[in-house]
């Protein structure tokens, strides 16, 4: 039997992912601008028209060809969207495709990382979210509140404590870094810069989670107050994660952009799981968010669809259709 052709997208704070199997052929295409948020939504044109240029991208040499379903994991889920079929109509209208899921982020790098097995996954990139999940009964959310109210140890969070630290250190307060002013200065120009920066960035939180790749190197070159931000970030995940796997079993994994800084993030985030759940098993993850959004689209939904809870995903099968409304 010729494999579905089918797409898989990945929505986060620091852009657009796609692969595409089509045509006997498996594709990616990226898009790292943020995604503008106004009063905490996403335009549904905007972004269907972002996607539908990616996957045409993806599909460059061959015929874009009729989609059997496109899958699309959401940052802010369910809060992203008033109705989420808003934008599955959209898609629908500018690519070919039978059906539409809408999910969560947190399912898609839940299903990248595990497969579709029960258990427990965090997900840091700009923001942070754990997400225990057996995919039938049990939903278990831990933070995601967005960088205002929650995301502890999310890109955002170490990016502003970065900042903050670096301020410190220009005013001479206790908690200052003399590196990670050095680093704010060579990223904005000046401390009155980074101000003008972030609060007049379109996704405020996208522009502060940048500034963590320079909080990675200052703890690389030893400053302990970037170790310190690094360390409390892991503290963090590992204890949404926690709190994510009542009932679950202790499998755990992890997943998102913010772990690609290896043992800083990784080693703090095992050793204050191991000390709250000793046995817990640590699964290195099978695959990123957007493989997730592909198995999705491939598979379908992981437990029985009848059960699955809807503020993580829906399936449109038509414009108007919801297949999967109750939790």
């Amino acid at each position: 039997m010729t494999p579905a052709d089918v797409a898989g997208v990945d929505v986060g704070g620091g852009g657009i992912r796609v692969q595409v199997h089509a045509a006997g052929r498996h594709r990616t295409s990226c898009d790292t601008t943020p995604v503008r948020r106004v009063n905490g939504s996403i335009d549904a044109d905007a972004l269907s028209d972002r996607i539908a240029a990616l996957i045409r991208g993806a599909c460059a040499g061959f015929s874009l060809p009729q989609f059997t379903t496109l899958a699309v994991g959401l940052t802010g889920m369910p809060g992203a969207f008033d109705s989420p079929g808003d934008l599955a109509r959209r898609l629908r209208a500018v690519v070919p495709t039978r059906a539409v899921i809408v999910a969560s982020d947190s399912l898609i790098t839940h299903i990248g990382a595990l497969g579709g097995s029960p258990g427990c996954v965090v997900a840091a990139g700009t923001g942070a979210i754990a997400l225990g999940t057996d995919h039938h009964t049990i939903w278990n959310q831990s933070d995601g509140w967005g960088f205002l109210l929650g995301d502890e140890g999310g890109g955002a969070w170490i990016g502003l404590r970065g900042i903050t630290a670096a301020l410190r250190a220009r005013d001479k307060r206790r908690g200052g870094s003399s590196a990670l002013l050095h680093e704010v200065e060579d990223v904005y120009g000046s401390a009155h810069d980074v101000l003008r920066t972030i609060s007049g960035a379109t996704s405020p939180a996208a522009t502060a989670a940048a500034f963590a790749p320079a909080v990675a190197r200052a703890a690389h070159h030893g400053d302990r107050v970037a170790i310190g931000i690094w360390r409390a970030a892991g503290s963090h995940l590992a204890d949404a994660a926690a709190s994510a796997a009542e009932g679950l079993p202790m499998a755990f994994s992890w997943g998102g952009s913010l772990f690609r800084v290896g043992d800083l993030l990784l080693k703090p985030f095992r050793e204050e799981l191991l000390r709250r759940i000793p046995d817990a098993v640590l699964l290195p993850p099978r695959g990123t968010a957007v493989d997730g959004a592909l198995t999705l689209a491939t598979d379908g939904l992981p437990g029985d669809r009848d059960r699955l809870g809807e503020r993580y995903a829906r399936s449109f099968e038509s414009a108007t259709h919801v297949s999967s409304t109750r939790s």
